[in-house]
C-alpha cells in the first residue's frame, strides 16, 4: 500500500469533514475498508495529517495569549482570527464550516479510533506489532483530549472537577452511534490517564528516527503535561523526568550549530514532536521582557524598528524569516517543557536547589554564554517567578500559553487582558477568572446536538 494511497484518503476524508453531519462530530468515517494489514495500520500512523499540531498551520490557539498584538484586528472583530483574538463566544457562525479546534480534534481522534478499533483484525505482523500500533493510537487519542478539555473544560480544579462538563469521549469510529454526553473534566482527564499507563508498556523505547511517533519517553512527557495542567505538581514532576531519563532528547543551543534540516521530527529536542509553522505579532510588553542578551530574541523573531520594541507591530514571532530551519514550532512535548515543569514543580515544593538546575540547563541554552549568568536566589517566590518568566519566552507560541493563563488564573496570578485596535483604542477584555477563560462549544455542534449544555 504506497504512500499516495494514504494521501487519497486523507483527501477524501478532508473533503468529507463537515460536508455532511452526523448528530455528534460534524464528521464522516473514512475509507477503513481500505486498511487490512499491520503494515496498512502503520502507514495510517505515518501520514503527516498526524503529525501536525494543535489548530494548524499556524497555531491560531495562539490568538488566545497574552503575548499576541495583532495591531489589524477590525472593529468589531469578524474574522475567524480576530473572533479567537478577542476571546468572542462564538469563532464562526457558518453551519457548513469546520469549528475551530474541536473539529481538528476529533477528526484526529476518528484517526486513532480507526487503528483502535479494527488493528486486532488486521493480517500480517505479529501480536506485538499490535500492540505497539495500538499503544500509539492511545497515546496520539490522549494528545487531542488534553486539548479538547483544556478547551472546552473549565481549568481543572480538584473540588469541582467531577462536576465541571468537558466534552464527550468517544472510543468509536463508527460516527452513527449515539450522542454521548458531555464527559466531566475528571473523567476526560482520568481516560487520558488511563490510557497513556495502558500504552507504556507496548511503546517502542525509541523514536529518534521518526519523533513524531510515539515512544515510552513520549507518553511520560504526555503524563507529565497532563499532571502539570490539572496541578498535581508531584506526579507533573516525576514523569517530566521519566521522559528526560527515558528519552535521546537534547536541547538545542542556541551559542551553536542549529540541526542540518527543518523535519521537525527529527530535531533533537523534540520528545513527542507536533508541527505548526511559528508565526505570531508579538506585544510589546512581552519582547522587552527578553533580557538583551537572550538569543532567542533575534534567533526567533522578526522586527523592523531594530529591536528597540517601541512599535507595536513591528515584531513578530516567526523563526522561518530568520532561519528555515527554525520554520515549524514543536505544539508536541520537548526536553525543555520537561526541564521547565521539573523547575516550576520543584520551586512550589520549595526545592530551590533542584529547581534552580533544572532552570539553569535551559536558560544557558539561551543566553550568549560569554555574558551569561547563571539566576540565583534563596527566595521561593522568586524563584517561582523566575520559572514561569522562562517558561514564558521558551514556550511563547507553541499552544501553551493559553492554558498557562488558565491555571495561574485559579491562582489569581493573571490580571486583566486588554486587545486594542491600531489606534489604542480597547476593543475586548479578558477580566481575572472570566467565563471566557473556557471556550463554547460551537454553534456547528449544538445545532445538530440541542440538548448538549453550553458553557456560559
Amino acid at each position: 500500500m504506497n504512500h499516495y494511497k494514504y494521501k487519497l484518503i486523507q483527501l477524501m476524508f478532508c473533503c468529507l469533514i463537515f460536508t455532511g453531519c452526523d448528530k455528534y462530530l460534524d464528521i464522516k468515517p473514512k475509507g477503513t475498508q481500505l486498511l487490512s494489514t499491520v503494515t496498512d495500520y502503520d502507514q495510517w500512523l505515518n501520514d503527516e495529517t498526524l503529525f501536525y499540531g494543535v489548530a494548524q498551520p499556524y497555531a491560531i490557539i495562539n490568538y488566545l495569549g497574552d503575548n499576541v498584538d495583532l495591531i489589524s484586528v477590525a472593529n468589531p472583530p469578524a474574522l475567524e482570527p480576530e473572533l479567537i483574538y478577542t476571546w468572542a463566544p462564538q469563532f464562526a457562525f457558518d453551519l457548513n464550516v469546520s469549528p475551530a479546534f474541536w473539529g481538528d480534534h476529533y477528526g484526529k481522534i476518528n484517526l486513532f479510533n480507526t487503528v483502535l478499533v479494527g488493528i486486532d483484525d488486521a493480517t500480517g505482523g505479529t501480536n506485538g506489532q499490535k500492540r505497539s500500533l495500538k499503544a500509539e493510537a492511545l497515546l496520539g487519542r490522549a494528545l487531542e483530549y488534553f486539548y479538547l478539555v483544556n478547551e472546552y473544560g473549565k481549568p481543572y480544579d480538584a473540588s469541582t472537577a467531577a462536576q465541571d462538563l468537558a466534552v464527550p469521549f468517544l472510543t468509536s469510529n463508527d460516527v452513527t452511534q449515539e450522542v454521548p454526553p458531555r464527559s466531566t473534566v475528571a473523567e476526560v482527564y482520568q481516560h487520558i490517564i488511563n490510557d497513556i499507563n495502558t500504552a507504556i508498556p507496548d511503546l517502542p523505547v525509541d523514536n529518534s528516527a521518526n519523533r513524531f511517533r510515539g515512544s515510552k519517553a513520549s507518553a511520560y512527557s504526555l503524563l507529565a503535561r497532563v499532571y502539570f495542567y490539572a496541578a498535581n505538581y508531584p506526579e507533573a514532576q516525576k514523569n517530566a523526568e521519566m521522559a528526560l531519563t527515558n528519552s535521546r532528547a537534547v536541547m538545542i543551543d542556541y551559542n551553536g550549530a542549529l540541526p542540518s534540516t527543518n523535519i521537525l521530527g527529527t530535531h533533537p529536542d523534540v520528545i513527542y514532536g507536533r508541527m505548526v509553522i511559528g508565526q505570531a505579532p508579538a506585544t510589546l510588553d512581552f519582547m522587552r521582557s527578553f533580557a538583551s542578551n537572550d538569543l532567542r530574541v533575534r534567533q526567533l523573531y522578526r522586527s523592523t524598528d531594530g529591536y528597540r520594541f517601541t512599535t507595536r507591530g513591528a515584531t513578530t514571532y516567526f523563526p522561518a524569516a530568520i532561519n528555515p530551519i527554525l520554520t515549524y514550532t514543536n505544539t508536541g512535548t520537548s526536553f525543555q517543557e520537561m526541564k521547565l515543569i521539573v523547575a516550576e514543580s520543584a520551586a512550589r515544593a520549595n526545592n530551590l536547589s533542584l529547581a534552580l538546575q533544572y532552570l539553569d540547563d535551559v536558560r544557558k541554552n539561551r543566553f550568549a554564554k560569554a555574558s551569561y549568568v547563571r539566576f540565583s536566589s534563596a527566595d521561593q517566590e522568586e524563584v517561582l517567578q523566575e520559572v514561569l518568566l522562562e517558561r514564558s519566552h521558551e514556550l511563547p507560541y507553541n499552544g501553551l500559553r493559553w492554558f498557562d493563563m488558565r491555571r495561574l488564573d485559579k491562582e489569581n496570578k493573571m490580571g486583566t487582558v486588554n486587545r486594542y485596535n491600531v489606534q489604542g483604542d480597547v476593543i475586548a477584555t479578558l477580566e481575572p477568572h472570566s467565563n471566557r477563560y473556557t471556550l463554547q462549544i460551537p454553534l456547528q455542534v449544538m445545532s445538530f446536538n440541542p440538548g448538549m449544555p453550553q458553557n456560559p
